[in-house]
């Protein structure tokens, strides 16, 4: 599968492919695993982490809400420092200003660091068109590259390939076959970086922060590929969303103490390069000309919206990734867009006018809420990829069926009658295809569930069956009860005794 970002297949459609290639959903899985696990342990070591995600929530939406201040201040104190800073509406305008400078200073070769803007733009098909050699110097960008296919995953753009693949990719381009061990294919990539560096005439970076009080654009990276870009050709283009503006250096403290742990599990970044300028006089090293390109590109069609205007906040962890379910099953490609996962289901239709084209990778989910409990900065997706849903059904292009499907359910749904009488018709149809407690058939509606994995089967004796015994017990005998059942079950008594003194009060007017 290309990762190409195109409508031509429906999200459907795409999983399905990912779903027939049992190597991709190994590798995912098994990196999101070490990802999630990795972030899990760092959150605790570091202490007070639902303290930190609150005030990066805090710091990223006092930005948003205040962004053209920020926005300003940072122009101004960057241009101040001798950058020249463009702003770019739309993707068009962004990749008209990138090629004009290419064109300028006559330029044959750029070297990128890693950039999901860039991604975002098809810069590189855009240079390559007007006879420029983009070449991405992140190895996981340069192996998916060779490939001729998008990034994956937005911190593992090569999540999905293995070691044999990768050494065939860089086999072809060496020449000469190359052993499979890690360290022999890095040296490879190391020695041809080194002659890119070298021979690049532009630099070009993306930007994880910009502090709004000194002008300055904050990098991070893990290969030191960013910092080479950034010190070694004459002139540098750094392409940024207009969202990533922090107010302060002291903001940054929180950043990068949220960033990598969310992202990687590291506890630091390896390289963390702030650039405030382009070179100085007696300076040993940097670009002698820094543009910055500051892209909205539809971000700015959030401001003001209560339901999406927090989306602006991602600081591009990549940590919803690695616990959405979706996500693990199906890869990155799936999603058809240059962000994927969770993440990629909102900001696809978000960030543009018509979301008709891709606003079913809104139902690529299982609206769990990992998504949301994982992210650094406490964006509610789960809560936007219902709003997105919510909205493709009020402007009419849901599907007659799955119309139908919901009408159906709230009113089964609206009746405990009508609950009841379903879960047990719905008990005795599946009775004939259930076996050792799951469903395997794959039978009508059921299909979709179990092409790929067992359905659970109807428990024989439902939970709201066993209310009441269980409610009778507690009365009678809590002693005898688990302690553990016995405290859900007091507090559900409780909730349940709550919502009817609520019931009460609305009813009557109190």
């Amino acid at each position: 599968m290309s990762g190409s970002e195109t409508a031509a297949k429906t999200v459907k459609e795409r999983a399905k492919e990912a779903l027939r290639n049992d190597f991709l959903r190994q590798a995912v899985r098994f990196t999101t695993d070490r990802l999630r696990n990795a972030r899990l342990q760092a959150a605790g070591e570091q202490g007070n982490w639902e303290a930190w995600r609150e005030r990066g929530r805090q710091i990223r939406s006092h930005t948003i809400a205040h962004l053209d201040y920020y926005l300003n201040r940072f122009a101004e104190n960057a241009r101040a420092n001798g950058a020249h800073v463009h702003f770019a509406e739309s993707a068009e305008e962004a990749v008209r200003i990138v090629l004009a400078i290419a064109e300028r200073k006559g330029a044959r070769m750029v070297a990128k660091s890693k950039s999901m803007v860039t991604e975002e733009l098809h810069l590189n098909r855009a240079l390559e068109n007007i006879g420029v050699k983009p070449v991405e110097t992140d190895l996981g960008e340069y192996i998916v590259q060779l490939a001729g296919e998008t990034p994956s995953h937005l911190i593992i753009p090569s999540i999905h390939k293995n070691r044999r693949q990768t050494a065939d990719l860089l086999s072809k381009e060496a020449g000469e076959e190359l052993p499979t061990d890690t360290p022999a294919l890095a040296a490879f990539v190391r020695r041809r970086m080194r002659e890119v560096f070298l021979a690049a005439d532009i630099g070009m970076t993306g930007c994880n922060f910009a502090i709004a009080e000194t002008g300055s654009i904050v990098v991070f990276e893990n290969e030191g590929n960013a910092r080479m870009v950034s010190t070694l050709p004459k002139t540098q283009i750094t392409l940024m969303g207009m969202e990533r503006i922090i107010p302060t250096w002291a903001d940054l403290e929180v950043m990068a103490t949220l960033l990598p742990r969310s992202a990687t599990g590291q506890r630091l970044t390896v390289y963390m390069s702030g650039i405030s300028g382009p070179r100085r006089p007696g300076d040993g090293d940097g670009p002698e000309e820094l543009h910055i390109v500051i892209v909205d590109n539809g971000r700015s069609l959030q401001l003001g919206d209560p339901e999406f205007q927090e989306l602006l906040n991602c600081i591009r962890c990549g940590a919803c990734l690695n616990v959405c379910p979706v996500y693990r099953h199906i890869g990155g490609h799936a999603y058809g867009g240059t962000y994927t996962g969770p993440i990629g289901a909102v900001l696809k239709p978000a960030f543009r006018k018509n979301v008709a084209e891709w606003d079913d990778v809104a139902d690529a989910s299982s609206l769990c809420g990992a998504c949301a409990e994982a992210c650094p900065v406490k964006i509610p997706l789960h809560d936007m990829l219902v709003a997105l849903r919510r909205r493709k059904v009020e402007a009419g292009r849901a599907k007659r069926p799955e119309a139908l499907a919901m009408r159906a359910y709230a009113a089964v749904m609206g009746s405990a009658g009508r609950l009841k009488g379903a879960l047990r018709l719905g008990r005795l149809a599946v009775k004939p295809i259930a076996r050792d407690g799951f469903i395997r058939a794959r039978i009508g509606p059921l299909a979709g569930w179990t092409r790929h994995r067992v359905f659970p089967a109807p428990a024989a004796e439902p939970f709201r069956e066993r209310w009441t015994g269980l409610r009778l017990e507690l009365e009678r005998e809590p002693a005898a009860m688990d302690p553990a059942v016995r405290r859900r079950l007091e507090e559900a008594l409780r909730r349940r005794q709550a919502e009817k003194r609520e019931g009460g009060d609305e009813r009557h007017g109190g």
